[in-house]
């Protein structure tokens, strides 16, 4: 899609922006902290267009939920490890890929949905309801790899796919927070380094069977 903003029509373009400015403003300061007002000034367009929009910056966060996990699709599509033959190579691959993001200030590679959901589950079930259903879609997703290195490598004790895919969105979020505590990416990194870790000692057992892929 090449299209410039400029081509788009207008009412697209101004939603695009505000949502795309909440990303990044709820990202950095918070729900909380993050006003229309900002909204409005970082994408560029009056308040009055926000409300012709949006009937709150309630139903703002959940359209950028929305658009957030539309966002992550991409992820288990195009990039290059994806097309590797052993699920496992996939599994790990897309680990590796969300190691890389991790750098730079934690607005660049934090979740928006994560991030929001902490202050607002409480106080926004409408706002809660869509973080969930971005997180759901992401380990639905994953739990597809997931569950055919189960079915090759054979299934440990307690291990379900999607329990699997849950638990790496669980360190993900978790590093994100640590990071964001200790000011310094590194901490991600090596919490997402364990992750790595434990799913390659998790199936290790079952090298035998990859090898009568080859």
């Amino acid at each position: 899609m090449n299209a410039s903003r400029s081509s788009l029509p207008e009412r697209q373009t101004a939603r695009t922006r505000l949502i795309d400015s909440a990303h990044h403003l709820v990202r950095r300061k918070g729900y909380a902290a993050t006003s229309v007002d900002e909204i409005c000034s970082a994408a560029g367009v009056t308040k009055g267009a926000f409300f012709h929009h949006f009937a709150s910056k309630e139903a703002l966060g959940v359209a950028a939920a929305e658009q957030w996990t539309a966002h992550a699709a991409p992820l288990f599509e195009l990039p290059a490890y994806t097309k590797l033959k052993d699920p496992l190579d996939r599994l790990l691959g897309h680990i590796d890929m969300r190691l890389e993001m991790i750098g730079g200030p934690a607005e660049g590679f934090t979740c928006f949905a994560g991030t929001m959901v902490q202050e607002a589950f409480a106080t926004s079930d409408a706002i809660r309801a869509a973080c969930d259903a971005s997180f759901n879609a992401y380990c639905e997703a994953l739990a597809v790899d997931v569950q055919q290195v189960l079915d090759l490598y054979g299934n440990p004790p307690g291990i379900t796919a999607l329990g699997l895919a849950r638990h790496v969105q669980s360190v993900l979020q978790g590093a994100f927070v640590l990071a964001k505590a200790a000011g310094d990416p590194a901490v991600a990194r090596e919490s997402v380094l364990h992750l790595r870790r434990y799913v390659e000692m998790l199936f290790k057992p079952g090298a035998d069977k990859k090898e009568s892929m080859s």
